[in-house]
C-alpha cells in the first residue's frame, strides 16, 4: 500500500504568502498614564501594611509598662545598665 502526496501539505508554501504589516500613521510617539490621588493613597496604604505585617509585632502594654519604669528616675542604675547591655549585644550578635 503506498500513500501518494495529496498536494498543499509544503510547510513553505504557507510562509511564501505572508505580508508585511504596515505602520499606523498619526499614531502618538508616546505612551502615557495618570494615576489618581486614591490610587496613590491606597497604594501608601497597601505598602504601609505590607511592612507592619514583615516587621515583628509590639505589646503595647510591655511598651507602656517600660515606659512608666524609666520615669522613675531610680529605676536606672548599673545592673539595669548592664542588662540592657547584654540583651542589646545578644540581639547584634556580639
Amino acid at each position: 500500500m503506498t500513500i501518494d502526496r495529496l498536494g498543499g501539505i509544503d510547510p513553505l508554501k504557507n510562509v511564501s504568502n505572508t505580508q508585511k504589516s504596515h505602520r499606523v500613521s498619526g499614531a502618538s510617539p508616546s505612551d502615557s498614564i495618570s494615576v489618581s490621588s486614591e490610587a496613590k493613597e491606597l497604594s501608601e496604604v497597601y505598602f504601609a501594611m505590607e511592612a507592619a505585617k514583615s516587621s515583628p509585632d509590639v505589646r503595647a502594654d510591655k511598651v507602656a509598662a517600660v515606659m512608666e519604669k524609666l520615669k522613675d528616675p531610680s529605676y536606672i542604675n548599673d545592673s539595669v545598665v548592664d542588662m540592657v547591655a547584654d540583651r542589646m549585644m545578644d540581639v547584634f550578635g556580639v
